[in-house]
């Protein structure tokens, strides 16, 4: 007589078989549409907090498995794929909402410090001669606002 158990399939495996066969028996749009009505489902019975929550645990998995060159280059991706579909008007936007909501969190103190290390950094990466050019260009702007 066989034995029933030997042949009983784990969950694990048997999802992982599934999944197997519907990756073979569907295409891109296929899962773009079940993601879509997923997304939709979700939106509707979760409030801000549950994505905040996801987000927040998603986020530091993602930062113990990866270093800062994954970061640095996610960002250059990323920088680039939104330079190509938003204007300078955008990024004005999105400079002002970002300085204000950073000036509501924090001190003089800290602008101190964090201009001190983007100094810091600056004067490692450049020459007296660059400083020299800045510094005529911020002169000219200078004179041509107090002209106006």
């Amino acid at each position: 007589m066989a034995d029933n158990k030997s042949k009983t399939m784990s969950t694990e495996e048997a999802g992982r078989k599934g999944g197997e066969a519907t990756a073979r028996n569907h295409d891109k749009e296929f899962y773009e549409e079940i993601g879509q009505k997923g997304g939709e489902a979700t939106a509707k019975n979760h409030d801000k907090e549950f994505y905040q929550e996801i987000g927040q645990k998603g986020g530091e998995a993602t930062a113990k498995n990866h270093d800062k060159e994954f970061y640095q280059e996610i960002g250059q991706k990323g920088g680039e794929a939104t330079a190509k579909n938003h204007d300078k008007d955008f990024y004005q936007d999105i400079g002002q909402k970002g300085g204000e909501a950073t000036a509501e969190n924090h001190d003089k103190e800290f602008y101190q410090r964090i201009g001190e290390k983007g100094g810091e950094a600056t004067s490692k990466n450049h020459d007296k001669e660059f400083y020299q050019e800045i510094g005529e260009k911020g002169g000219e702007a200078r004179s041509r606002q107090n002209n106006d």
